[in-house]
């Protein structure tokens, strides 16, 4: 068989065990802004009821402290992953008092840059450093931007799965480094594919004026308070604010583990002329960790992350340089605002199957002309992927948007058959086919129905997204938890201060050797 997707995929169908393809990983992280009853962001601190946002597992925040973000275990049914995703919706919304979560992407109006709260987490070493973290993303990118909210889809592949396909590759690479460079394969195609998903997925066309005011933008104006683009599918994920920074021009190599752990140390440790000339204290007073191109290697804005669990203490690069890529990190997910969880079941075995896909076929380096063309690929979906007759650019020839999507749903889809045959179902093949619609008629789109709502109501954006804030707090305040459920959560979150505490009281030295430290642990091979 001359196709390497299809041999690899009847490699897989004989393999034993017959079922190999259920034991994929999945976890999901999601970000909701806090907002009172009228939908103006929250001031109030991070609610003890939560518990710790430095120590609970499933339960912290993101940039501001009114930015939640509720993390999921990695499971292997994508069903069980969104009931615990629910189940942590449920516990917080009992405990938020009048405050709602927002539902939406692009934020709640906002107030004034210096009132959005930042990110606190308690008076350790490493809590302080988030802290400062954050403060330095407020100098690099105003906090605005950092306000937007996303929904990350982690994913991983059954480890039995990599000897099997390194055995019919004939590799004889280290095991460790095999598996690492398949994810980056994945990621490779990944890139070239991923306007497919901005397309299908994007839901976030428009924004509230207040959210750019001041600012210069190419949006069009829908009544008094909206900003939009007809056929947008993700201002999330577009330039909004991002355009002029140090990093715009960053890209690392995704060839193999190794040169992107380069790329990205030498963005953490080159300094930056506009950041050096803000410095990193004033008046004894902590402004940002460094004065380099990345202040840690988490601040790269990247729509894929390769992903390993690092131990205590352990930076992300460190982990990845010491044992290899473990799973990937989807970022570039909008939150659907018309699903109470902004992910359904039916995204997540698309997303299962679509990620498949780019880890089966083939994925050859990317040279720096096909590099800029998947760029722009997705940039102009982002802005402009309803548009009809879109066309893209494939390997230096013009596509349109719809037909090559339809071609990669046609291989895709015997990715999709494969893990129904795992699963004994036809679940993935279902999953597929809505998506398929979706193509065919680009107003069964999340972006669409958007516009579709504030345009039939009459609505701003402020208003639909008010509108859906209190449908999906109904849903989650009509439906609380069973009692041994809502205990276990609350045990959770009592460990969880208690574990801060510990950590404040039991560190030791300074806050700056600590910073020194940790920035010095790059995971260089002479590290390891």
């Amino acid at each position: 068989m001359s196709d390497p997707l299809f041999r690899r995929l009847a490699l897989l169908e004989h393999a034993a065990p017959h079922d190999l393809l259920r034991h994929c990983r999945h976890g999901i992280e999601k970000e909701s802004l806090r907002v009172d009853r009228a939908g103006q962001l929250a001031l109030t601190p991070h609610p003890q009821a939560l518990g710790s946002a430095l120590t609970n597992a499933h339960i912290t925040t993101d940039y501001s402290e009114a930015l939640l973000e509720f993390i999921t275990d990695a499971l292997e049914d994508p069903a069980h992953t969104l009931d615990e995703l629910d189940a942590i919706h449920r516990y917080t919304y009992a405990r938020l008092g009048e405050e709602q979560l927002w539902t939406h992407s692009m934020p709640c109006p906002l107030p004034d840059e210096a009132t959005i709260p930042i990110a606190e987490y308690g008076t350790s070493h490493v809590g302080r450093l988030k802290h400062v973290y954050r403060k330095g993303l407020a100098l690099r990118y105003g906090k605005a931007m950092q306000c937007i909210a996303g929904i990350h889809y982690n994913f991983s592949l059954p480890e039995a799965l990599w000897p099997l396909l390194q055995q019919d590759q004939g590799d004889s690479r280290p095991a460790q480094d095999w598996q690492s460079a398949s994810y980056f394969a994945l990621i490779r195609n990944f890139r070239r594919h991923s306007w497919l998903l901005m397309y299908l997925f994007g839901a976030s066309p428009a924004v509230s004026a207040s959210f750019l005011k001041g600012r210069e933008h190419d949006l069009d104006t829908l009544g008094d308070d909206t900003l939009y683009l007809p056929w947008a599918t993700s201002l999330r994920m577009s330039d909004l604010g991002y355009q002029n920074n140090a990093q715009a021009s960053l890209t690392p190599c995704y060839d193999r583990l190794d040169s992107y752990l380069d790329s990205l140390r030498q963005a953490v440790s080159t300094p930056y002329p506009p950041y050096q000339a803000i410095g990193t204290r004033r008046d004894g007073e902590w402004l940002q960790l460094n004065t380099n191109v990345l202040q840690i290697e988490n601040e790269y804005y990247s729509t894929i992350r390769p992903k390993r669990v690092a131990n205590s203490g352990e930076r992300p690069i460190q982990a990845l340089g010491a044992r290899g890529v473990q799973y990937v990190e989807v970022r570039c997910l909008d939150i659907d605002p018309f699903l109470p969880l902004g992910i359904d079941l039916s995204a997540a075995r698309f997303l299962d199957a679509f990620l498949l896909y780019c880890a089966l076929e083939d994925s050859p380096i990317l040279a720096a002309a096909e590099c800029r063309e998947c760029t722009t690929n997705f940039a102009l979906t982002v802005k402009e992927g309803r548009r009809p007759g879109l066309q893209l650019g494939h390997l230096g020839q013009p596509v349109e948007l719809k037909a090559w999507g339809l071609q990669l749903l046609e291989r895709i889809e015997a990715c999709a058959r494969l893990l129904d045959a795992a699963h004994g179902d036809d679940l993935h093949h279902e999953a597929l086919a809505s998506q398929r619609a979706k193509l065919e008629d680009a107003r069964l789109t999340p972006s669409a129905r958007v516009l579709q709502s504030l345009s039939e109501h009459d609505l701003s954006f402020f208003a639909f997204a008010q509108r859906q804030v209190e449908q999906h707090t109904e849903w989650f305040r009509g439906r609380p938890l069973d009692a041994g459920q809502d205990a276990s959560f609350e045990q959770a979150a009592r460990a969880s201060l208690a574990a801060q505490e510990q950590l404040e009281r039991e560190q030791r030295g300074s806050f700056e050797e600590y910073v020194a430290c940790y920035m010095a642990a790059t995971g260089t091979a002479s590290e390891n």
